[in-house]
C-alpha cells in the first residue's frame, strides 16, 4: 500500500491504496463518490470518464499510481450547482434514459469542449464514438454538445 495526494474537484484528498488499484475504485470505493460509473472494466464504454487535466479518461484502466499531480475532475465536480452548460443542455435535450452512461457522456463532452469549443458534428461523431449507451440517446447527446456550445 502506498500513500497518494490526489487533487480531485479542486480538493486534495490523502489516500491509501495499492498502486495497481484502477482510479476509478479509488473514487468510488475510497472517496465515497459514486458519479463516476463502473460499465465494462477494459474501457471499452466510456461510463467511467473523467478528466485529468483538462483530457478525458477512462478511470477503469487509469491506475492510481499514475496520477501523478495532475488534477482530477468527476461529475461531482464539473459544476457545484449543476449548472455547468453541459448538464443544462443534457436536462433541455432530455438526453438521459435509463441514466447509467451519462456522467461518462457528459465528462467526455467536457474534455471534447476543452479541445475544442466549437466542434463540428462529425468532431462530436467522432469524439463521442467510444461512449457507449444502451439507450440509444446519440443524437439528443450530439444535440445537447452542440447547444452547450452556444
Amino acid at each position: 500500500m502506498a500513500n497518494y495526494t490526489l487533487t480531485i474537484n479542486g480538493s486534495q484528498k490523502q489516500v491509501e491504496a495499492s498502486e495497481d488499484m484502477p482510479l476509478l475504485w479509488v473514487i468510488r470505493d475510497l472517496l465515497d463518490m459514486k458519479g463516476t460509473k463502473f460499465g465494462c472494466g477494459q474501457a471499452f464504454c466510456g461510463a467511467c470518464t473523467v478528466l485529468l487535466g483538462d483530457t478525458a479518461v477512462r478511470s477503469c484502466s487509469l491506475l492510481v499510481s499514475q496520477v501523478g499531480d495532475q488534477t482530477i475532475t468527476t461529475i461531482e465536480g464539473l459544476s457545484e450547482n449543476g449548472d455547468h452548460p453541459l448538464q443544462k443542455a443534457w436536462i433541455a435535450h432530455i438526453v438521459p434514459q435509463c441514466g447509467y452512461c451519462q456522467t461518462g457522456q457528459i465528462m467526455n463532452a467536457a474534455g471534447l469542449l476543452k479541445r475544442n469549443p466549437t466542434p463540428s458534428e462529425e468532431e462530436i461523431e467522432q469524439a463521442m464514438a467510444g461512449n457507449l449507451c444502451r439507450c440509444g440517446t446519440y443524437n439528443r447527446i450530439k444535440e445537447a454538445i452542440l447547444t452547450a456550445t452556444k
